[in-house]
């Protein structure tokens, strides 16, 4: 690794346009961009991430001054993961969900068929030996696939899909929303979690919900409330 001082060296001669320095600066500083890539391992392809990756890590090189008062590091790692965010959002991962989507599709049409011919339902290594794909590949596609269509089913009494509430009046991106809600969910608390699932991935009613919370419906309408507002403003 290198030590702060070359690194400021290596910063220095790659802003005057030192191909050589900027060379080195991405070598040695490898496991700093794999550390952030393997976060958004799924997304893409491994290689893409990696460019990205990189673009991100160049970006910081260009944009890094000493006066910031912070190690080189600190500062990479936001405008990495910013690359790979921006990327995903605007293009990547609309290319990864019509992929995952088509995917779905025929692992269902393939099930169905199974089904239909009275054999068992196929387990995931199953299906990842006949699409010749990793089993993680079946399992994203599926859930995927499954947020997708929840996005534009009906979740409230009046009838307003998830994805309209979330994103507003306009009419919702559904792939990059997608993924976006998943990870958005995935992080909230156990039982705003659960609420969210209940409501929206399980067709349960406020009432339901209630019920099997132990509290009034009121508290469900008001906590939803309070859960959507979380996730719009972090997917915002």
């Amino acid at each position: 690794m290198l030590s702060h001082e070359e690194t400021l060296g290596l910063i220095c001669r790659a802003k005057s346009g030192e191909e050589a320095a900027k060379e080195l600066l991405v070598k040695e500083n490898l496991p700093l961009i794999k550390s952030v890539v393997k976060r958004f391992k799924g997304r893409l392809e491994y290689d893409d991430l990696m460019q990205l990756g990189a673009m991100g890590f160049l970006k910081a090189v260009s944009g890094f001054d000493e006066s910031f008062g912070v190690r080189f590091s600190t500062y990479a790692v936001p405008m990495i993961t910013g690359e790979i965010k921006r990327f995903l959002r605007d293009d990547g991962a609309v290319k990864v969900s019509r992929w995952a989507k088509a995917l779905a599709q025929k692992i269902a049409a393939y099930t169905d068929e199974q089904l239909k011919n009275n054999r068992p339902e196929p387990t995931v290594d199953e299906l990842a030996e006949k699409f010749g794909c990793e089993a993680g590949d079946v399992v994203f596609a599926l859930d995927t696939g499954r947020f997708v269509v929840s996005l534009n089913e009906s979740g409230d009494e009046d009838g307003t899909p998830l994805g309209d509430r979330l994103v507003g009046a306009e009419a919702p991106e559904e792939d990059i929303d997608g993924l976006m809600l998943r990870d958005s969910i995935k992080n909230l608390p156990e039982r705003e979690k659960k609420i969210i699932i209940l409501r929206y991935f399980r067709d349960k009613t406020q009432s339901e919900v209630a019920a099997e919370l132990g509290v009034s419906q009121v508290q469900v309408s008001r906590l939803e409330s309070k859960i959507l507002r979380k996730i719009r403003e972090k997917m915002e």
